[in-house]
């Protein structure tokens, strides 16, 4: 099937918007480039520092109000350090076992062999024993419970001291790691591919290999997903639902998290990054032949009358306007047989595996429309990631018209993260509809990173972590200005680093954004940083904690991967361990051992 006739499938699909220009890297961020207005720079980018913020006061001390500086505007300020208010949701038995598991993940040889010390621990003290000894510990710090209703107690104890919940359901197959290539081989290779497996069909990028077919490796907090068959992933579809409706049945204000390699094959994701990654390459080689190389990606604005020029003598024919309106996309567009086809075709059987993939999302985005939830799109591999940001676009176009229904993962570990970023907020100003973003510094650092120097394509990843912050500072400054101009976009501060968010809540104040403007979120993991989460929550502010959930045994791989996101955690912040032992200690000498939480 050639792209041309990808389009109506779009829409056959039920995504009811004209997706006519769905390559073009996101044509319509051509068009956002093209010849166009844009609005002043963003604020020069803040220096990744600590945030002095004045102290003010609120419920228990920990919240002041200063008016000092601007009338009728409250300076938000909060104090990480009260240990009191931080904790006063847990009685000291789960502040002890915080304590024990926190230590436990920072010793390697544990970490490493902790999935050989489960079996193990399986086998000697049988099933209901083992499962009760994971609830004391692990399973008990890390997951809400086993199903929907076995997480209510938690979910409903953390809304009452001001904590939201994102519901993720974290099973996983326990496959090897040869089961896992072999999926990944099988569901990412096309039928034109193996049919003539000597042929470059695709950039090394956006191949399959097997080297790299087991997506689980070097990666600590996200799940993984394989690909079996249409009926796997009608069931994935099914769970998302349940986690969407006990989102809107626990909660007014929640979200329930989705994984597009979750709802279909994996192949259609591929192909089509690939096509967005041609169209913006090529559209950089334009801007560049006009002077604008290295220039702010919304900066870059082509000169119609001189692209048709340098088109021309590269021998193209035809309305090259009617390129970035929509009317041509899908052809090779150049008449000189130099340009390949941006989309191989694809089989029957490919056309309707693509379709239900859009089917599974549309009935989705649908359903939290329905159950007044907010749905999050999970961030993927860079390989991946084109299609499922333009994809997660498209929802956002169709449902965010009255208020955030749809947010995207964006990944500040990446260097074009600022870019993506820029340009999908100037297109929603454009088209009139709620941004929403949630930041993640990334999950996938070592996989890509390995995956580039074994393959030879760029890095995508900064080259450090300093230069990580800095990006996610910049695309969270640009985004909150965003908030302080218009009011229409919103975003999920995800992140761990207590400098990040005295970052926004000093952002904030500059901004003159309260947290009764429900526009900008914090995020943290169930069962860390709850020393941040809770005094957020006190204090106003909407915070979530991502919960998972599902039966005691499907739920380790996601077990696994938190003890060893906790290794390098704990390794680098005592802090979290010093302010636990600081409330067990008070607790202690201040007769309050047995505090039970109201």
């Amino acid at each position: 099937m050639s792209y041309g006739k990808a389009v109506p499938v779009f829409a056959r699909a039920g995504l009811d918007v004209n997706l006519r220009n769905v390559s073009a890297l996101s044509t319509r961020r051509l068009e956002s480039t093209v010849a166009s207005t844009r609005r002043n720079q963003s604020a020069e980018e803040r220096a990744y520092i600590d945030c002095a913020v004045p102290k003010t006061d609120v419920q228990a001390d920990l919240i002041q109000q200063n008016r000092n500086h601007v009338p009728n505007k409250n300076k938000i300020s909060i104090d990480f350090e009260q240990t009191k208010e931080a904790y006063k949701s847990k009685d000291t038995g789960e502040l002890l076992r915080s304590l024990i598991v926190f230590k436990l993940c920072s010793y390697d040889l544990l970490v490493d062999k902790n999935k050989e010390i489960m079996d193990f621990s399986k086998k000697v003290l049988g099933q209901k024993t083992f499962e009760r000894v994971m609830k004391m510990t692990f399973y008990g710090q890390f997951v809400a419970g086993e199903d929907h209703q076995d997480i209510k107690p938690l979910v409903r104890k953390n809304q009452a001291y001001g904590v939201g919940a994102v519901l993720d359901y974290s099973v996983e197959e326990d496959l090897t790691q040869e089961e896992a290539e072999n999926k990944e081989m099988e569901s990412c290779v096309s039928a034109a591919e193996r049919e003539s497996p000597g042929e470059n069909h695709r950039e090394k990028k956006y191949k399959a290999h097997r080297k790299f077919g087991d997506r689980r490796g070097g990666v600590t907090s996200a799940r993984t997903y394989f690909y079996a068959d249409e009926a796997k992933c009608d069931q994935h579809m099914e769970t998302f639902l349940k986690c969407i409706r006990a989102s809107g049945g626990s909660s007014e204000d929640g979200f329930s998290a989705i994984k597009m390699t979750a709802l279909g094959r994996p192949q259609f994701l591929l192909q089509f990054s690939e096509v967005l990654v041609k169209w913006r390459h090529f559209f950089n080689f334009l801007a560049a032949k006009q002077g604008m190389e290295g220039m702010d990606v919304l900066e870059q604005k082509l000169d119609l009358e001189k692209l048709q020029a340098h088109l021309e003598k590269l021998g193209a024919k035809g309305d090259f306007q009617s390129w970035f309106t929509g009317e041509k996309i899908g052809s090779s567009g150049l008449e000189t047989g130099q340009l390949e086809p941006l989309l191989n075709k694809f089989t029957e059987e490919e056309e309707e595996q693509m379709k239900r993939m859009l089917q599974r999302l549309d009935v989705l985005a649908k359903h939290a429309v329905e159950n007044r939830v907010r749905l999050m799109v999970d961030a993927e591999q860079t390989y991946f990631q084109p299609a499922i940001s333009r994809l997660t676009l498209e929802m956002q176009r169709i449902f965010n018209r009255e208020n955030p229904v749809i947010f995207n993962t964006y990944q500040c570990y990446l260097k074009e993260a600022f870019d993506n970023v820029s340009m999908d907020v100037e297109l929603s100003r454009r088209e009139g509809w709620y941004f929403g973003a949630k930041l993640v510094r990334g999950a996938y650092m070592y996989q890509e990173r390995s995956r580039a120097a074994e393959i030879g394509y760029e890095d995508p990843i900064n080259p450090d972590y300093a230069s990580t912050n800095q990006m996610y500072h910049k695309c969270l400054d640009y985004v909150l200005e965003e908030i302080g101009n218009n009011r229409t976009a919103n975003i999920m501060v995800a992140s761990h680093n207590l400098d990040t968010v005295k970052f926004t809540l000093r952002r904030m104040n500059d901004l003159d954004l309260a947290p009764t403007d429900r526009k900008v979120y914090f995020g943290q993991l169930l069962g860390m940083c709850d020393q941040i989460s809770f005094p957020l929550g006190q204090a106003g502010f909407p915070v979530y904690k991502y919960v998972p959930y599902g039966p005691v045994n499907e739920v380790i791989p996601y077990l696994v991967r938190r003890a060893q996101e906790n290794r390098g955690f704990m390794k680098g912040a005592q802090s979290e361990r010093e302010l636990l032992w600081k409330e067990v200690l008070r607790r202690m000498t201040s007769g309050e051992v047995f505090y039970t939480p109201a």
